[in-house]
């Protein structure tokens, strides 16, 4: 494991504070993973179309007779 060392300027750094709090994570793995993202050669359309694929995985019941009925579907509330 390596260590590297960034330099940026306040605002930036401010912000990705922001960030990491909001995804419950530290700034340092936010750049772990940009750089295992930018390393792997993986675009942002493939890491959507990958992770597509891994929820739609993850459904394993609905199909098209889940359907709610045409009544409730246009229910007005009263």
């Amino acid at each position: 494991m390596k260590n590297i060392t960034v330099t940026v300027d306040d605002e930036t750094y401010r912000r990705a504070r922001i960030k990491a709090a909001e995804q419950d994570t530290s700034v340092s793995a936010l750049v772990k993973r940009f750089l295992g993202e930018l390393a792997s050669g993986e675009t942002e359309f493939d890491r959507l179309a990958r992770q597509e694929r891994e929820i739609r995985a993850r459904i394993h019941r609905f199909d098209g007779g889940n359907r709610l009925p045409r009544e409730d579907v246009h229910e007005r509330g009263t």
